[in-house]
């Protein structure tokens, strides 16, 4: 089969011309290849197989290349990389490797095509296309991976158990690539990765996180989390997860299964955003069901406090993980915390005071908020499902109108504690924050309009039943 087409950009034709001054064979191999197959837009990354040096063919095509772009050479693996027109082109001379099984850090020797080939992941990923003027445009597909590609298949070139066992993180990335290109993983793969499961110990947290993220930024995330949870994988990496698996029944009484529950929460919210944290918020919106858990003859189950004891947990996992300790994290504990609010005020008799309480404390995040209570909707009963819809359209309308009335959001107390210092002649002490406190609680119970006159007013009362004294 021949791919002059996929070879469009304007760089091959630098390689081919730099490769047989060389004499180095060279071929494009790997994501570039399959994506053009699978007609996935434009390249971004070109990696580029030489037998031989890598790093002397990164140098030749920089030579020859009117920009001159400067070269990153990483002498221990034998590889360089380059930009051109905002493509990055990576270079590697051809190698076969062998492991340690404690480490997924390989013993590399210089080798051939087929032994490059052999040490692919995945057949779609082995797929090359020759760049040399003899035979240019051939495709190199010895594990038959357009086959696989053609049917939506997720298979290694060699045993699997040798891939996944080498190089776990293998097992994270058939996942990843199951998800994101809608493949099946093939059977004994998938047998293979629950064998090694364990092996996912000796990857770094920053790596795993990294396919966790491509995982959950897929279309239809929760099949990457289904097939992590069935090849135990997610017990090593998201136990939190995995504790809210499974339905209790006492006296007649059940609860739904929250793990399942979650990932429909997950994919719904996939449908309205792109936001990365915003569908973490989803995934960890119910961690805190599985501690807080509890039944009794009155009441049936419980979860109270779960919201609470989520927001807290999720700092844990964040940490452990290695994840952003930043304004990231503090998103997701607030979406947490706050997650079934909405339905709350959705359930009773909408209030301006509660809808006043939930803009404050939402601040910015309030239509995050909201959508993720929306995409937290998974009741398979129609009108139960019209109904909260048609509850949250009239929180929605009521934030609308009470923002407009009372501007809670961002909310900026209509007098500041150095106003009252001046006012009552006090340094600083704790009869300023009980003033400031007060005067935000009239407002948003709607005891007082947001505005500095009826804040004075409101000020000095509760300043005279304190005691204080205008100086």
């Amino acid at each position: 089969m021949n791919l002059k087409k996929a070879l469009s950009n304007s760089i091959f034709n630098t390689i081919t011309k730099a490769a047989d001054d060389l004499s180095l064979e060279s071929y494009v191999i790997g994501g570039f290849v399959r994506d053009f197959l699978l007609k996935r837009g434009k390249e971004k990354d070109i990696d580029i197989v030489a037998i031989g040096s890598g790093i002397k063919l990164a140098r030749k095509v920089s030579d020859l290349l009117p920009s001159k772009p400067k070269i990153q050479v990483f002498k221990t693996y034998g590889t360089a990389m380059l930009k051109s027109n905002d493509i990055d082109v990576e270079f590697v001379g051809a190698r076969k490797e062998s492991y340690a099984q404690d480490s997924r850090n390989p013993i590399v020797e210089d080798g051939t095509l087929e032994d490059d080939q052999n040490r692919r992941d995945f057949t779609i990923n082995a797929l090359a296309i020759k760049l040399n003027s003899d035979g240019y445009g051939e495709l190199i597909d010895p594990f038959n991976g357009l086959s696989d590609l053609e049917r939506k298949i997720i298979r290694t070139p060699l045993d699997p158990d040798i891939t996944y066992s080498d190089d776990p993180l293998r097992m994270m990335r058939a996942i990843r690539f199951a998800t994101q290109l809608d493949f099946m993983i093939e059977r004994s793969s998938i047998e293979s990765i629950t064998r090694n499961a364990d092996r996912i110990k000796i990857i770094t947290n920053e790596r795993i996180v990294d396919e966790l993220h491509k995982i959950m930024l897929s279309d239809v995330p929760s099949k990457g989390f289904l097939l992590l949870e069935k090849t135990r994988i997610l017990q090593h990496i998201l136990p939190e997860l995995t504790a809210l698996k499974g339905i209790d029944e006492k006296e007649g009484q059940k609860h739904k299964d929250n793990f399942y529950h979650t990932l429909e929460v997950v994919d719904n919210i996939s449908k309205h955003t792109d936001d990365l944290w915003l569908r973490w918020a989803a995934l960890l919106h119910d961690i805190g069901k599985a501690p807080t858990k509890r039944f009794s003859k009155k009441v049936g189950w419980t979860f109270h406090g779960h919201e609470f004891v989520g927001s807290k947990m999720v700092y844990k996992l964040f940490k452990r993980l290695k994840m952003p300790l930043n304004d990231k994290m503090k998103l997701v504990q607030k979406l947490v915390l706050m997650s079934s609010r909405p339905i709350i005020i959705s359930e009773d008799h909408v209030t301006d005071s509660a809808v006043r309480r939930l803009i404050f404390d939402a601040g910015d995040h309030i239509e995050d908020l909201m959508t993720l209570c929306e995409a937290d909707i998974t009741t398979k009963n129609p009108r139960k499902f019209k109904k909260y819809h048609n509850n949250f359209q009239i929180v929605r309308e009521k934030m609308k109108e009470v923002e407009e009335r009372d501007h809670i959001r961002n909310f900026q107390p209509p007098v500041s504690g150095k106003e009252i210092m001046e006012r009552f002649n006090l340094k600083p002490s704790r009869e300023i924050g009980t003033l400031k406190e007060a005067i935000k609680e009239a407002i948003l119970e709607g005891e007082i309009p947001n505005d500095k006159e009826a804040a004075i007013a409101y000020m000095l009362e509760k300043a005279n039943e304190m005691g204080l004294k205008k100086s």
